[in-house]
């Protein structure tokens, strides 16, 4: 059953069409990715679907009483208290909750004074049986894993809405849309304003999401873990593939084939039946000829206003029943006319790619980079020390880790732009380095797009800019001063640089920022294709995934190198994990010697009292620890099977566990100071 549908939807402003005569439709529990060139209008038709704008033309129909949560990629204006605090405002969320939490308190304080009437009872069974349903024992609970997981520290949940960044904002409202758990949640460019951690949390939430999702974004890996279904977005409408983003790269490239032979054989019979009309027109056969002009006529305009596609439709349902299904313009009258329209007939396309070519030089030697004790930072402020590092040619190191970290200044110091902190960088002999630095700053701002090509090389304006074109610079495009182009247009001129450079070291500081899917995978296919060494730094995991022989992640001040790919790193990551929760599991607490006061000292017999009492509890504090692990590990467990009653019982016994904890604990420090 679909959720929504919409049918013919366009978009124009003026006489140009943005897009036009899409037609979609969303089930109740599918998980939709929506990806396509920049500028084509996902966002424009997401706020459509999401009735925030109204089509130029079209209908969109929503299953009665759904509700819809949208996350725009500027949430700022998402608030309208901006003195309520990040926590107030999921709490919010449960305002009803809380209402009829508040309602059995009541209830349970007037059976306390003495009404214990079998209706009140009742009434009261009933609403505590709905409010367990609800979650009303483990919303606070869910709040924090959500906050939490989104890379809210603790310190943060205090501060007004006023006082977040745009990123802090987006992130907020992702939070809420989450807890409020609508039945279609859109959602665009989710992964923005997240590090790799909150990315990770996001894809699980999202695996086990009871409903609708429709995704647009440029994250690649995120696409490949949460949804089961593209559509790719072009000016010619929406294509659908069935399975995750690297099932629909793989399906593209076949029906790609398949477009281009179908067109390659009807072009190849058109000529045939062009040929035989040409000599019969004028004579013995001139009946037989007109009549393959007019049926040649209307199928040609079938397929301007239909596609191949519509070809197996004629032969079924005839010329004028087709017709009235298309918008078709009268057939070709003469010989002339009807091959100007053969040749009018658009080949099968694909989205508007970079064209890379990255030569790497011949270079001697096997070592390229190698480190030694080394500790990277600025004067009183190390920033990390690094196990030891080598690195041979053609292999490609992606350098991961959360922000602020120093890894841009590691490239830097390998760049000689810093010295190291301690230790020492070696590069290899015969290196010619090339650096793509993800702020873009060696660029000219004041100059154009043409100029700042010219200032790298000798080029004729011409070959200049069949140059440009090569990265999606046309027309006009090459004037455009580059203080006004956007980050992904900065991005390709870095690009276009970098590919002059004849380098065969590469140093990349996240190269796929800004850009679309189709300008990520024609760098990738570049980058796979090159014959030197790569050292890069990125977010983009699916880059990473493709092309990474060795991982070095930074964190907590340290930088580990992996050898082997990313899936092996993910799992010997996961490995540390687990070790860790197993040797937790395996502590024992120590017992705690009260500080001596002034207090009256107790008798033997008391202290002996005490001493059990004390031993009691931290006996009973240590299981209750062991059983929230437990409790853990078993709503993880559950979340990956996605058994949602599961997951709800064992909510409401962590939160349980968790209040009883916190009770034994003021227990424990009230006895330590008697």
């Amino acid at each position: 059953m679909s959720i929504l549908t919409a049918s013919h939807l366009s978009q124009s402003f003026g006489a140009f069409d943005l897009f036009r005569g899409i037609s979609v439709s969303i089930p109740n529990d599918g998980k939709i990715g929506l990806v396509g060139p920049n500028g084509v209008g996902k966002t424009t038709l997401l706020l459509q679907l999401a009735g925030l704008t109204m089509p130029s033309t079209g209908t969109i129909h929503m299953a009665r009483g759904t509700r819809l949560g949208y996350l725009t990629q500027e949430s700022a204006q998402a608030f309208d208290d901006q003195d309520h605090t990040v926590y107030q405002e999921l709490l919010d969320v449960f305002a009803s909750l809380r209402a009829t939490g508040d309602r059995l308190r009541q209830m349970e304080q007037t059976m306390a004074d003495g009404d214990t009437s079998d209706e009140l009872f009742e009434q009261y069974s009933k609403l505590q049986e709905q409010f367990e349903l609800a979650g009303g024992y483990g919303y606070e609970l869910h709040i924090k894993q959500v906050l939490t997981g989104l890379n809210f520290a603790e310190d943060d949940w205090q501060l007004p809405v006023a006082y977040l960044s745009g990123g802090q904002k987006t992130r907020l409202l992702l939070a809420k849309l989450l807890l409020e758990k609508p039945d279609l949640l859109i959602l665009d460019e989710p992964t923005n304003h997240l590090d790799v951690a909150a990315i990770e949390w996001l894809e699980g939430a999202l695996k086990v999401w009871d409903g609708a999702i429709l995704i647009v974004s440029h994250d690649r890996y995120f696409l490949d873990r949460v949804v089961n279904t593209i559509w790719e977005m072009s000016r010619a409408g929406i294509e659908r593939y069935r399975g995750n983003y690297s099932a629909y790269v793989q399906q593209r490239q076949e029906r790609w084939e398949k477009q281009q032979q179908a067109f390659d054989t009807l072009k190849e019979r058109l000529d045939k039946e062009m040929d035989y009309i040409r000599r019969n027109i004028a004579g013995q056969r001139t009946q037989m000829a007109q009549g393959k002009l007019s049926r040649l006529s209307r199928e040609v305009e079938a397929i301007h206003a239909g596609g191949l596609s519509v070809l197996g439709e004629l032969k079924s349902k005839g010329w004028l029943q087709l017709s009235e299904a298309l918008d078709m313009k009268r057939p070709s009258a003469t010989v002339g006319e009807l091959q100007q329209r053969i040749n009018e007939i658009p080949a099968p396309s694909r989205p508007p790619t970079l064209s890379m070519n990255l030569k790497a030089p011949h270079r001697s030697g096997k070592i390229v980079l190698r480190t030694d004790e080394l500790q990277v930072g600025y004067p009183d402020n190390t920033l990390f020390a690094s196990d030891d590092i080598e690195l041979h040619f053609q292999e490609c190191a992606a350098l991961i880790g959360p922000n602020g970290t120093g890894k841009t200044t590691f490239l830097k110091t390998i760049l000689e732009n810093l010295p190291p902190i301690a230790g020492e960088v070696k590069l290899g002999a015969s290196l010619q380095v090339a650096y793509f630095a993800q702020a873009h700053d060696s660029l000219n701002l004041e100059n154009t797009v043409l100029d700042e090509l010219l200032n790298h090389t000798h080029m004729m304006t011409s070959e200049a800019r069949s140059y440009l074109a090569r990265f999606l610079f046309r027309g006009d495009d090459v004037y455009k001063r580059i203080e006004s182009l956007s980050g992904g247009e900065r991005g390709r001129l870095a690009l276009a640089l970098l590919a002059l450079e004849g380098a065969n070291f590469l140093l990349l500081d996240e190269p796929t920022n800004h850009l679309d899917i189709p300008s990520q995978e024609s760098l990738q296919a570049s980058l796979e294709q090159f014959g030197g060494t790569i050292l890069m730094v990125s977010h983009d995991r699916y880059l990473v995934d493709r092309l990474a022989s060795q991982i070095w992640h930074l964190d907590n001040g340290r930088l580990q190198v992996f050898n082997g790919p990313y899936q092996e790193f993910l799992a010997w990551r996961e490995a540390e994990k687990e070790a860790v929760v197993a040797e937790k599991k395996n502590e024992t607490p120590t017992a705690v010697v009260p500080e001596e006061d002034n207090r009256p000292r107790l008798s033997k017999n008391e202290l002996r009292k005490q001493q059990e009492a004390i031993h009691t509890l931290e006996t009973t504090i240590h299981e209750t620890e062991e059983k929230l692990v437990q409790l853990s590990e078993a709503i993880q467990e559950a979340t990956q099977a996605e058994s949602f009653d599961k997951i709800q019982t064992l909510s409401l016994t962590y939160a349980e566990t968790e209040s009883d904890l916190e009770r034994l604990m003021i227990s424990w420090e009230k006895l330590l100071h008697e």
